[in-house]
Parts: structure tokens; C-alpha cells; sequence
């Protein structure tokens, strides 16, 4: 069974959250907005993200603003959230390996289609190593 994969954007990263819908066929995507390019506050959809991953609604979260930084800082004031900002492979390997990240995020004005869809598809590939590695993501729900 493929992981239910929220995707959430603001104004920044609509077209590219767009864009992944249209490769829906490949990933399980529900698409919680934003609908449109009309300014909207990023907070609003990391929170909404957190509140998914935390009913598990979802299991995994892809959240789009025009850095991808934003969005990531309000995702990560969630203790359950383990968010992370995707620039490279190896990055995108070792939080899942590592870090077990339940949430990417990217950016809607720096990051190209292909390279997006490269990172998700290891993001939703990798598995956490767990063993050490498990004590310390432990630690962030306690924090």
C-alpha cells in the first residue's frame, strides 16, 4: 500500500504543487490547497499539514512556499513534525534514514519539476534505519 501523501502550498508554491498534481498517477497525493496564486499565509498550511500527519489523515507531507524555508519553520513547531527543507539526494536520504521525516518541503520559485519529483520519489522510497537513530527522533516529541 502507497503512504497518503497531503500536498499543501501558499501562493509561492502553487504552480509547482500544480504541477505535481498532474503526476498524480505515480504518487497517492490529496491536495489540500492553497487553489489558487492569491496571496494566502503559509502558517495556516503547515499547521494544517501537522494537524494531518497528527490524525493520520496522511502519513507523509509535502508543503511548497516560495523558499520552502517558511513553511518548514511553522511545520517544525510541531513535536511530531520532522520537516526538512530539500537542496540535494543525500539530504533528502539521510532525513528519512536518519531522522525518519514525515514532511519535505520545497521551494515554488528555486526548485525545477524534475528535480521535485526525483527527492519524492526517495523521500517516499527510503526507510528509517531506526536502531540508534530511533532515540533521538524519541526525542523530538518530547521536546
Amino acid at each position: 500500500m502507497r503512504a497518503k501523501v497531503g500536498l499543501f502550498s501558499d501562493h509561492g508554491g502553487y504552480t509547482l504543487k500544480q504541477d505535481l498534481l498532474n503526476c498524480a498517477s505515480e504518487y497517492n497525493f490529496v491536495d489540500y490547497g492553497t487553489n489558487s496564486a492569491d496571496a494566502v499565509d503559509y502558517p495556516d498550511f503547515a499547521n494544517q499539514a501537522a494537524q494531518c500527519l497528527k490524525d493520520k489523515t496522511i502519513q507523509k507531507a509535502i508543503l511548497i512556499c516560495g523558499t520552502g524555508i517558511g513553511i518548514c519553520m511553522a511545520a517544525n513547531r510541531h513535536s511530531w513534525v520532522r520537516a526538512f527543507v530539500a537542496h540535494n539526494i543525500t539530504e533528502v536520504k539521510l532525513a528519512r534514514e536518519h531522522n525518519d521525516a514525515n514532511t519535505i518541503c520545497f521551494s515554488g520559485r528555486y526548485q525545477t519539476l524534475d528535480e521535485v519529483k526525483i527527492f519524492i520519489d526517495t523521500f517516499l522510497k527510503t526507510p528509517f534505519e531506526g536502531g540508534r537513530h530511533a532515540r533521538r527522533v524519541d526525542i523530538f516529541s518530547k521536546i
